[in-house]
């Protein structure tokens, strides 16, 4: 009798670690999250601003541009540079991932491809991404049709072009990289992104994942080593992070390399205007849209742009130092809970206050030149009264 109650209870057991173990395999099952593709990395520190890079000219049809993105690991946040990539079949697109806030922490949501560009947080990658939907091309036939407005390509080369301008996302004019919190994009996914959720999805390709990990072990690309300003932004290719850097995407890189990476060199003044300008700037950090025909004050507009931008730079690097600084020593001290709390917060704020005041100082440097312009077309279309070129 005693070895039936052993066997009885024997069985019990068994019973219940198999209840077990099959708990745990359907908790390990992912559940549909947003975007069905979130993923377990949380930060309690928000991602550094998108930097401003050039983008590379496109190396050949079928490519569609893949933009760069702060990642996350060996606590640190490292730039993955945005690349041309293929598709992993025709007629899909890049909807690009992004960071999103949630009960505080910053929450990865993976990118990933579809024939719908579905939601990537309201971030402003540029390139076609202004925030909302995608702009850089479209599928067509089993052909991939390129926008020159907002994309590097070589009309000689490939021919399947089209143009349409973009309206950048006005929320995001300070290049902010996460979505939520108090001072993130506010940005909710509409119908048609809601709809592109439950559309058949591809994650990364192979290539983005050896482009992923030679990022991550290039110590250049961690945000502590280039204080948010990597040297390299973005590759004409996966994994082309070194040598003839003609074509790549540099920081502060303002479009100023030769005809060779423009689109058409023999259209000087669309070149200027779309793919030869070398970033993706948003209209309130731009200078008119109505272009002046006095060189020297588009000259004069760009140096002033390209002084407040280094500025706003050196402001934001010196911050994110400065919370650096205090993170390690509130790790050295152990500090409790509350006091990290408190950290984060404070953080936030003058993180919402930098935001607030360097989008206020682009509003009035993007007012003043357009007063600008305005003065400048009011004196040439005063009349020339003695046919001398004297007003």
């Amino acid at each position: 009798m005693p070895s039936n109650a052993r066997k009885v209870r024997i069985m019990r057991i068994a019973r219940f670690v198999f209840a077990l173990v099959l708990a745990a395999g359907i908790l390990a099952i992912p559940a549909p999250s947003h975007a069905q593709v979130a993923v377990g990395v949380s930060v309690r520190i928000g991602p550094p601003a998108l930097p401003v890079y050039a983008q590379p000219i496109c190396p050949g049809p079928g490519y569609i541009w893949v933009p760069g993105y702060w990642a996350y690991g060996d606590d640190d946040y490292f730039w993955v540079p945005g690349t041309w990539e293929i598709a992993p079949e025709p007629g899909f697109l890049w909807t690009p991932g992004y960071w999103g806030w949630n009960e505080g922490f910053y929450v990865w949501h993976a990118g990933y491809w579809g024939p719908t560009v579905g939601f990537y947080g309201g971030i402003n990658y540029g390139f076609g991404y202004p925030g909302v939907g995608f702009f850089g091309g479209y599928w067509r036939g089993g052909n991939y049709y390129y926008n020159r407005s907002v994309t590097n390509v070589n009309v000689t080369v490939i021919h399947n072009v089209y143009e349409k301008r973009v309206v950048v996302n006005e929320r995001n004019v300070t290049r902010v990289s996460f979505n939520g919190g108090p001072s993130g994009i506010h940005a909710e996914p509409n119908r048609d992104e809601r709809r592109a959720e439950h559309e058949r999805h591809i994650s990364m390709t192979s290539e983005q994942n050896r482009h992923f990990e030679g990022a991550r072990g290039d110590r250049s690309f961690r945000a502590s080593v280039n204080h948010g300003r990597p040297e390299v932004a973005a590759t004409p290719r996966s994994g082309e992070f070194h040598g003839r850097g003609d074509d790549r995407g540099r920081v502060e890189d303002r479009g100023r390399s030769d005809d060779r990476n423009r689109p058409d060199a023999r259209d000087s003044k669309r070149g200027r205007e779309n793919n030869g300008r070398g970033f993706d700037r948003p209209p309130s950090a731009r200078h008119s849209d109505n272009p002046s025909s006095n060189p020297k004050l588009e000259q004069k507009h760009e140096r002033d742009f390209d002084k407040m931008q280094r500025q706003q730079d050196a402001e934001r690097q010196k911050m994110q130092r400065r919370n650096d600084q205090e993170q390690q020593k509130l790790s050295r001290q152990n500090a409790n809970q509350q006091r990290q709390d408190q950290f984060q917060r404070r953080q936030q704020q003058q993180t919402e206050q930098v935001n607030r005041r360097q989008e206020q100082q682009t509003q009035k440097l993007q007012q003043r030149q357009e007063r600008e312009h305005q003065k400048e077309q009011k004196q040439e279309s005063k009349p020339h009264g003695n046919g001398h070129n004297r007003p």
